[in-house]
């Protein structure tokens, strides 16, 4: 009996949101809220639809992904990633693009909600979200297969998740938002550098020009150094600045985490050994978020 004979229907459907992925729209949604509550305009329900619409939507690309991925040809057998349930038949193609179709709808109910309370920018920004989760790996120009994946993850996972979430509450984007923004979104986008490194060797054989295949592996590495160089220098930054009180350093005590997956990252590790190092880059990316936010609050 295989791996896959044993894993039942539900697990199959858990299995396909990628929950260890999810830290990934949990973490700016928290950075949003706390900077409302810094600035004293904090509104709890749009916050809630607010995290609802980037687990709604952080689900449907993940469910998107292993759709497109396979009717492309680039989910394979010499797959080394997580099992994809569509690659490995334990869910018809069809109905995992049924659902992903389903997951995209109750986003767009969320964000009607979301745009009679924030108006046309969340409209826009809604649009634009959504177009992207189709867009990122399917259509006739997937983002992920031409190098502009990782582009994309920050903007929507960093900065517009960032600003829209305060934007719903307080109806306004100072400055010190936007660069908050920038932390998680660098994170964020640390977990698809890790993802693609990984793929490097499938995806180059299957057409499919990430930036990682872009790069190579020397050059995908340093773009994972940059960007937790960069995420962790803003905190730093903002209390030079003094946008910030001394707590906004608190994400610095996730630095011996940040330091052990960059080493597993540079020992050169294969294949399904990496899928810890991406799991806990999503981890970092929530616990970082998690001590900013404190740290912004305070």
């Amino acid at each position: 009996m295989t791996q896959t004979e044993t894993i039942t229907t539900r697990r199959a459907w858990v299995m396909a949101t990628r929950p260890k992925t999810l830290p990934a729209a949990i973490a700016p949604v928290l950075v949003g809220a706390a900077l409302a509550i810094r600035d004293g305009r904090f509104a709890p329900i749009p916050a809630l639809a607010a995290l609802l619409g980037a687990l709604l939507l952080q689900i449907a690309v993940n469910l998107a992904n292993d759709y497109f991925d396979f009717v492309k040809g680039v989910d394979t057998a010499e797959r080394t990633g997580p099992v994809r349930v569509t690659q490995s038949g334990l869910i018809p193609p069809e109905r995992v693009r049924l659902m992903m179709i389903l997951v995209l709808a109750l986003a767009a109910l969320d964000g009607v909600y979301l745009i009679f309370v924030g108006g046309w920018p969340i409209l826009a920004i809604g649009a634009a979200s959504i177009l992207a989760a189709l867009a990122y790996s399917g259509g006739p120009f997937p983002l992920a297969s031409h190098g502009l994946g990782d582009l994309f993850v920050f903007i929507f996972f960093g900065l517009f998740a960032v600003c829209g979430t305060y934007w719903v509450q307080a109806h306004a984007l100072p400055g010190i938002v936007i660069a908050a923004a920038v932390p998680p979104g660098l994170l964020i986008t640390a977990i698809l550098v890790v993802n693609n490194y990984r793929d490097i060797a499938n995806d180059r054989k299957a057409g499919k020009r990430t930036l990682a295949v872009r790069l190579g592996k020397a050059g995908t590495r340093a773009e994972y150094v940059i960007l937790l160089v960069v995420a962790y220098a803003i905190p730093v930054a903002l209390l030079a600045l003094r946008q910030a009180q001394w707590m906004v350093l608190a994400p610095l005590l996730t630095l011996p985490l940040a330091y052990r997956l960059g080493r597993s990252l540079f020992a050169l590790e294969e294949g399904p050994a990496l899928n810890k190092t991406l799991g806990g880059t999503a981890q970092l990316a929530l616990f970082f978020s998690v001590l900013f936010a404190v740290g912004l609050i305070l």
